[in-house]
């Protein structure tokens, strides 16, 4: 293919990168420097595109992570050659994980020392080409605004994900003044985003003949912001919906037809309805083994409808009688269009499913009053927060009671690790979330062990005047390892107590921000209600049962009605 140049005045690699970045309408840019990069930090000395400095890579990438999840927009991270690139993994692999549209510089050693073991040099390609979207190399300073035109649209097209753009650093130097055309032709990259007419048909001919249908909202409605889609295709069709974890805040939870979320420690409605349909339509879910544990006897008398832009997840895990490969949006928007005679009765379909969900809610002891309940610190902050924060996790017990009891209301708005579980990741994209947006609530429900990870990030609350309610749910160990070790290992909790703990307060104090300690039941949500009002960061270390488990739960292997822990 003949390269065309244009015409620029002359500049280096790093101002073009920064031309292009605007072109892109960055907002903000999430980075630690180092020698590889300095060319292009220097640049970032007149540039106008914020730069958050963060205390550690992987930090950086979990809060620009935050802030993709919740604004849909890319997030950008600058890190440097070798430690700080190899820094930057886990947080990459977790957004290829969970489908987060995001653009990496790594600094790479100059051009000729590539191959030759140069300080601090890793192959960044080689590494990353497992956990990316795509990745590139800049070999030629005429490329840059290419590759990053093109970067951007892979990240946030399609299934969207990670992009990596390897830098050398003499790539940063080098100067210019023609640069290769950036029109973006990419004939092997064409996302599908409408459905197949016929496929859509298919789908209507088994919803018209089907008396147990059940919908099951995955990530990928979040993602397509088609919320308002999927509420006026299940109240036409009286249809039960079921949310994955990452789906949440995807249908209104207080509406009737919903049924909670699915899966290992999903409700007993849920998972009932996910045995027993005859139809089950998921939209933008991949079946993930933490949904269907038991994959023979997921849903096995049901006609199974996939509708997902990723051609790949489907038929992956279950076998797909109706697969559509398309844009959640686009699909829900042309079934709506469409229409269905003679409809077959689902009263009794809807009545069992309410009775389910009516006499087995998700609950815990609510009359203890010699300890904190977790699930009562996450009820009271969801009556606090009337439903509408925007809630982060780190991994663990915390997240599911998040998942089991915070009352999400919006798409958007919740950020947790689903694919990878990467403890660590919660509070720093807390920070990238409120930094999206600063005017509304951000609450980080992390861990006492998750917290530890990446709490150097305290660092920078007060720098960029990030309001964030930090609630650490405090049980002095790494609760979800305890309770499988419990229910499975004999009790032999091998490492998973902590034997001793940092004061939580002192060391928010350490960083300049606010710390208090919660431990008496009886003032909880006084206590509580006083914390979030305090006007500026804060850490809430909240002292709970160290013996809770998350229940109910689904035994690996097992199938989704053999539920543990059912009351």
């Amino acid at each position: 293919m003949i390269k065309v140049e244009k015409q620029t005045t002359t500049k280096s690699g790093a101002q073009l990168l920064i031309d292009a970045l605007n072109a892109q309408n960055v907002e903000m840019i999430f980075g630690y420097p180092g020698g590889a990069v300095l060319p292009l930090y220097d640049a970032f000395y007149d540039c106008d595109i914020p730069h958050i400095l963060t205390r550690h890579e992987q930090g950086a990438v979990h809060a620009a992570e935050g802030y993709a999840r919740v604004t849909g927009k890319a997030g950008v991270v600058v890190v440097t050659s070798g430690p700080g690139a190899t820094n930057a993994l886990t947080g990459i692999a977790d957004a290829m994980s969970d489908s987060i549209p995001m653009v990496i510089f790594t600094g790479q050693v100059a051009t000729p020392g590539i191959g030759k073991d140069a300080f601090q040099e890793a192959d960044m390609i080689g590494l990353t080409i497992p956990i990316t979207k795509y990745n590139y190399q800049v070999r030629d300073v005429k490329d840059i605004p290419k590759i990053i035109k093109e970067a951007f649209h892979i990240a946030t097209t399609g299934r969207q994900g990670p992009v990596v753009i390897d830098l050398p650093k003499d790539m940063s130097l080098a100067t210019t003044d023609t640069v290769n055309d950036d029109t973006i032709h990419l004939p092997g990259y064409q996302p599908t985003l409408k459905p197949n007419g016929m496929q859509l048909e298919k789908l209507m001919q088994a919803l018209a003949t089907s008396s147990k249908p059940v919908i099951l909202a995955g990530a990928g409605v979040n993602h397509s912001r088609a919320t308002a889609e999927l509420l006026d295709f299940a109240e036409r069709y009286q249809i039960p919906v079921v949310n994955t974890l990452l789906g949440l805040g995807s249908f209104p939870q207080d509406h009737p037809l919903f049924l909670g979320m699915g899966g290992m420690h999903g409700s007993y409605a849920a998972n009932m309805a996910l045995t027993d349909p005859d139809l089950l339509i998921n939209f933008g879910s991949r079946f993930d083994d933490r949904m269907v544990g038991a994959p023979k006897e997921f849903a096995k008398h049901a006609v199974i409808a996939h509708i997902d832009i990723d051609p790949a997840e489907i038929g992956k895990v279950l076998t797909t009688k109706i697969p559509i490969v398309a844009d959640i949006k686009e699909t829900l928007t042309q079934l709506l269009e469409m229409s269905i005679t003679d409809e077959t009765d689902k009263t009794h379909w809807y009545k069992l499913n309410m009775t389910r969900k009516e006499r087995h809610p998700f609950t815990y002891n609510r009359d203890s009053k010699a300890e904190i309940k977790p699930q009562k610190v996450i009820e009271i902050i969801g009556e606090i927060t009337e439903g509408k924060a925007l809630v982060a996790t780190d991994v663990g017990q915390h997240q599911m009671w998040v998942a089991q009891f915070y009352p999400f209301s919006h798409d958007h708005q919740i950020m947790t690790s689903g694919g990878l579980g990467t403890m660590g990741f919660g509070f720093p994209a807390a920070i990238g979330a409120q930094l999206a947006y600063p005017e509304q609530t951000v609450v980080a429900f992390v861990g006492d062990g998750g917290f530890q990870m990446t709490n150097q990030e305290l660092a920078i609350l007060n720098d960029y005047n990030i309001n964030l309610k930090t609630v650490i749910i405090n049980n002095g160990s790494l609760g979800m390892v305890r309770q499988w070790q419990e229910k499975f290992h004999n009790e032999r909790y091998s490492h998973s107590i902590f034997q001793s703990q940092p004061d939580f307060v002192k060391l928010a104090e350490a960083y300049g921000v606010k710390g208090v300690r919660l431990t008496d039941p009886q003032t909880l949500a006084a206590d509580l209600k006083e914390a979030f009002a305090y006007p500026g960061p804060i850490v809430i270390d909240c002292v709970v049962s160290p013996s809770e488990l998350v229940l109910p739960m689904i035994p690996p292997g097992k199938a989704n009605h053999q539920m543990e822990g059912v009351e």
